[in-house]
């Protein structure tokens, strides 16, 4: 496949730092969200797994908008000033974001319209809009808009400098351009400077996909709409009185990184809540409206006071990342097959936790061994009458979480529970202080996180009494502790009771808890203190190390490569010969392959049905290989604004998996990209099937395997020989 322009006119430009290339972070991004849109386009993957990648696209793109593309504005609103590393100014990244957004965009579009839309139908899932309803189907949409949809809706009326029933952030309205009848006595009156514009909220709560009626004809057909198009049909009964001139399907992007204020430390959970109002009414970074044509685009984008640029137009539906597949029961035909975790082999069901860590490490490679043993472990702590506390650090966790209420349960039974609840966890500041409220109540001691700083970091601690010692257990992670996510994200979780990790964890948790200084750890690496200037150090260590016959090795695994002064050491440790081998999800600045500067990189990146998320790094050390995990990718926000942990896993069948993990990627040649210089992703192929590695299945099958190879363990049994009592010998 012929490498593809990423759009930038120059991708290798320098920052002054020893003139080394940088790509630009935005422009790195978008080319991720190309990736995931391929696997949406991979005629060979089943098609609602395909819907589902499309479904993503929308919702990275939506994330994107609110954060990075904000972020731009902002800049730009300030000055224009130069601040990345590639030397592209605010304005010229907001024209090749909008400029490679749409094309994005174009073909995320052409993909549903001309390739899954058309297929489902053909495999029984028919799609229809309001021009392909017949009088069966419209009867019945009308029944249930008069049952079920009519009371929920609000119709309001928007007008230019007025934010009263703002549209809000990413909720999806339709908009509806009024005549007044004539002699109808009507509340509004048309102005000559202000047509009249009403718009009404497509409620959330309600089911957005809708089944219709089939006809006998029909036998093995199902046939479904979207909630917007049967408020479009009927929204007639909405406005008696007027006549609906226009009417378009439109969404409102906000700026969503909307800071906090750092000051308030006795209200803080009153400081977050306002983050979430105002959240709802911060700049208009993007208009999304559905391509109707007429004028209501224009008024839209009058009221809402943005630039065309800034305006982008889709076809049916306008929200794609609403249309879930879960939503479509019935048609596992057209899933992926399920790939169910498996309990690691070494912590028997009926053996507890801490009697198999008292004599080894346990590593759990999620989503292949199953997050349930986090679970069973917490779960197992909360009811055991010698455990005397649990501290904890939390940043993203799921909505009906087993976490959260296992933690209630140790605080209901008397144990000392210390959560350490990041409110500011973007997107989910609001489910974070409902955690914090519910673990208060059940008696927890929760911690609000740092000032000025996030706690990223992922770790567990429980404390129990036992016959000789007070023990602790420990759980270190490059993931959340979120059940759900847990089923999706790879991730790295790391179990232990050695005693110089257990002290360095309680010494972390003193810290973020506000008892103590920062602490002089020996085992774990902690950012912002000392981790960014561990990772120069180890880098540094493997160019001083090398030689021409063991140049050195460096293999790293993370979600985005951003850092400068990491990228340089790279550079530098390339240019002395070191052999650097990089999995980086996402963003990547780093530019390989260029000769004298990175002919000795190389980056991929996997996507498939799992999100890459694990955080892994090797280092050769001239022989003494040093393989550690982390919850921080590198990046500035991570290393140097954030509480970050960074481990070593140094029991030997441990490290040699997580190196093994690490090979395995880097062979993949189902579900790799290769980045080029030019800042393009191509996708490596394999001729033969034989020879053909997906990583993702690779581990897979080895859990099964690993599975396997229990089960036969504890099924085996003795052969007694016993011979029959004398009595009944013939």
């Amino acid at each position: 496949m012929k490498a593809k322009k990423t759009g930038q006119e120059n991708p290798q430009k320098t920052d002054g730092q020893g003139g080394f290339p940088f790509f630009n972070r935005e422009l790195s991004w978008l080319e991720f969200n190309k990736r995931v849109l391929g696997e949406a386009r991979d005629r060979n993957a089943r098609l609602l797994e395909r819907l589902k990648f499309l479904s993503i696209v929308s919702s990275n793109l939506d994330e994107f908008f609110q954060i990075r593309v904000a972020s731009l504005c902002r800049q730009i609103a300030s000055g224009n000033y130069v601040s990345d590393p590639s030397g592209m100014s605010p304005a010229s990244q907001l024209e090749e974001v909008y400029r490679e957004a749409r094309k994005l965009v174009s073909r995320q579009y052409r993909c549903l319209h001309e390739e899954i839309l058309p297929q489902l139908a053909g495999r029984g899932l028919v799609f229809l809009l309001p021009k392909d309803y017949t009088e069966e189907r419209k009867s019945f949409l009308s029944e249930l808009f008069t049952r079920e949809i009519f009371p929920v809706l609000t119709p309001f009326r928007m007008k230019k400098g007025e934010n009263i029933l703002s549209p809000g952030n990413l909720k999806l309205h339709a908009a509806f351009l009024l005549e007044a009848l004539a002699g109808a006595k009507t509340p509004f009156r048309d102005e000559e400077d202000s047509p009249l514009v009403a718009a009404v909220h497509i409620p959330s709560i309600l089911p957005r996909v809708i089944f219709l009626p089939k006809s006998p004809a029909d036998t093995g057909k199902v046939y479904f709409t979207l909630l917007e198009y049967a408020i479009l049909e009927n929204a007639f009964r909405l406005f008696e009185g007027y006549k609906i001139k226009e009417s378009i399907l439109f969404r409102v992007t906000r700026d969503g990184d909307i800071g906090v204020d750092e000051e308030r430390d006795e209200d803080f959970v009153d400081a977050m809540e306002e983050v979430l109002v105002r959240r709802e009414n911060s700049a208009v970074v993007r208009l999304s409206v559905t391509d109707t044509g007429g004028s209501l685009r224009d008024i839209l984008s009058s009221f809402l006071e943005i630039r065309p640029p800034a305006v982008f137009e889709y076809p049916d539906p306008i929200d794609i990342s609403g249309l879930d597949p879960a939503a479509f029961p019935g048609f596992d035909n057209l899933r992926d097959e399920s790939w169910i975790p498996r309990g690691p082999h070494e912590i028997p069901g009926t053996q507890p936790v801490w009697e198999v860590l008292k004599h080894r490490d346990i590593l759990l490679h999620h989503p292949y061994d199953s997050f349930q043993m986090v679970v069973r472990l917490l779960g197992e702590a909360a009811c055991d009458p010698e455990v005397l506390a649990l501290k904890i650090t939390l940043y993203r966790t799921s909505g009906d979480s087993p976490i959260i209420q296992a933690l209630e349960r140790a605080a209901q039974n008397g144990k000392q529970v210390t959560a350490v609840m990041e409110l500011k966890a973007r997107f989910d500041e609001e489910r974070n202080i409902e955690w914090a409220q519910r673990l208060q109540r059940a008696g927890a001691i929760v911690i609000y996180g740092i000032a000025y700083l996030k706690v990223h970091a992922k770790a567990l601690l429980i404390v129990r009494k036992e016959k000789t010692a007070v023990c602790r257990y420990v759980h270190l992670s490059t993931g959340n502790y979120n059940d759900k996510t847990a089923r999706l994200y790879t991730d790295i979780g790391f179990l232990t009771s050695r005693e110089d990790i257990a002290r360095d964890v309680s010494l972390f948790f003193n810290a973020v808890t506000g008892c103590s200084v920062i602490p002089s750890l020996k085992k774990l690496l902690m950012s912002p203190e000392n981790m960014k200037r561990r990772l120069v150090s180890l880098i540094e260590r493997e160019a001083a190390r090398g030689t021409e016959e063991n140049p050195g090795l460096i293999m790293a695994k993370m979600n985005s490569l951003a850092d400068p002064q990491i990228i340089t050491a790279l550079y530098q440790a390339s240019q002395k010969g070191v052999k650097i081998r990089l999995i980086v999800r996402g963003i990547c600045m780093l530019v390989p392959g260029i000769k004298n500067v990175s002919e000795n990189i190389s980056v991929i990146s996997i996507v498939d049905r799992f999100l890459e998320h694990s955080r892994v790094f090797y280092f050769s050390g001239g022989g003494s290989e040093e393989v550690y995990c982390s919850s921080a990718d590198w990046m500035p926000r991570n290393l140097e604004r954030r509480v970050e942990l960074m481990f070593p896993v140094e029991q030997r069948d441990l490290k040699k998996r997580l190196i093994h993990i690490l090979k395995t990627c880097l062979l993949d040649n189902v579900q790799a990209h290769e980045l080029k210089s030019d800042g393009s992703y191509e996708r490596r192929k394999c001729d033969n099937p034989k020879k053909a590695v997906r990583s993702q299945r690779v581990f897979y099958e080895e859990a099964l395997e690993d599975a396997r190879e229990a089960e036969k363990t504890s099924k085996k049994e003795f052969t007694v020989r016993r011979k029959p009592p004398r009595e009944i010998i013939k």
